[in-house]
């Protein structure tokens, strides 16, 4: 144990640079709600969809998000409906952030290639802070380790607030991109006394689909994507090639930044597999930063179930990108 806190600590110090985020999924398509609230309502028929990720679990701290939504389109609203629920720890408990979120999401032709689709989000959320978990500077000993009882005062607790959001996406049969701008309100997520406002975070995706094989009934594709986001002063850039064939997908992803900071943060390798009404998808992250000896890098499970719905003359366009 002491030597895992030695190595975790001499890690921290070798990063010069550390911004809070969002929690994050690799598996961006996999999890369409949570990338852009205008995904609501794209598959036509209900769509259920869990995704679940272990950051980092060779560092005690490490952090578990779990995700799960449900969206549809339903005429009477001309649009598509979801609710998504999402629950985040960190430090095995130590904070712990749990989100519900209802969206509403309306497309439009623009003609008949191309359509776009706009979406809007409203969430509630409560952070809570377990204090009992936390340890500090004079609880240590220098030869026995964390011994003592602390003198720090318990503060702070919990906090809720509402949050909202709003997304952009335009996508025709082979090609798609959105523009998503998360926290409009910034709500405040100060667990003690004083004011913390969670910054806005702005998100860019675009990809294409490219059949490479149409003459076969596996027929197989290829799928370039980009996304980049921005939250206060953190920038992400994400390159990735997806291939396809039958039922079986593969991609490859680089996380990091090209231009401004430059740096690199990992590598990703996904595999999947999917068919008309049901996918599965995993993928691994292989952390290249200075944290790299000490992570264990990152595993994420996703699950998708899209329903059956009876024929109707719905005068809708489903999205033809990348399930995960």
């Amino acid at each position: 144990m002491k030597l895992k806190f030695l190595g975790f600590m001499i890690c921290v110090m070798g990063v010069t640079n550390v911004m809070a985020q969002d929690p994050e999924f690799t598996q961006f398509y996999s999890n369409p709600l949570y990338l852009n609230p205008a995904f609501a309502g794209t598959s036509k028929c209900p769509r259920f969809v869990m995704n679940y990720r272990n950051q980092w679990p060779s560092l005690t701290g490490a952090y578990v998000t779990t995700c799960a939504s449900y969206d549809q389109h339903v005429e009477t609203v001309s649009g598509g409906l979801g609710i998504m629920v999402m629950n985040d720890r960190a430090a095995q408990n130590t904070l712990n952030t749990t989100t519900v979120s209802g969206i509403y999401s309306y497309q439009q032709a623009i003609n008949r290639k191309f359509s776009i689709k706009a979406g809007f989000q409203a969430s509630y959320f409560q952070k809570s802070l377990d204090w009992s978990k936390l340890t500090f500077g004079d609880m240590i000993d220098p030869r026995k380790g964390f011994i003592y009882e602390t003198n720090d005062i318990p503060r702070g607790g919990s906090v809720k607030n509402i949050d909202f959001s709003a997304g952009i996406l335009g996508f025709s049969q082979t090609f798609y991109g959105g523009f998503a701008v998360h926290h409009l309100n910034e709500p405040n997520e100060s667990l003690i006394v004083g004011t913390s406002r969670l910054p806005m975070k702005y998100t860019v995706h675009a990809g294409a689909v490219i059949p490479i094989k149409q003459k076969y009934k596996d027929a197989s594709t290829l799928s370039p994507n980009i996304l980049y986001r921005r939250q206060g002063e953190f920038q992400q850039l994400n390159l990735g090639m997806y291939i396809t064939k039958g039922p079986i997908v593969a991609g490859v992803w680089f996380r990091g930044l090209l231009f401004g900071q430059r740096y690199s943060d990992s590598f990703i390798a996904t595999i999947g597999l999917q068919n008309d009404n049901i996918r599965v998808g995993y993928s691994y992250d292989i952390t290249v930063s200075a944290l790299t000896p000490a992570t264990g890098g990152s595993h994420e499970v996703s699950l998708g179930i899209n329903f059956d719905c009876r024929p109707r003359k719905v005068k809708i366009r489903t999205i033809a990108c990348p399930s995960f």
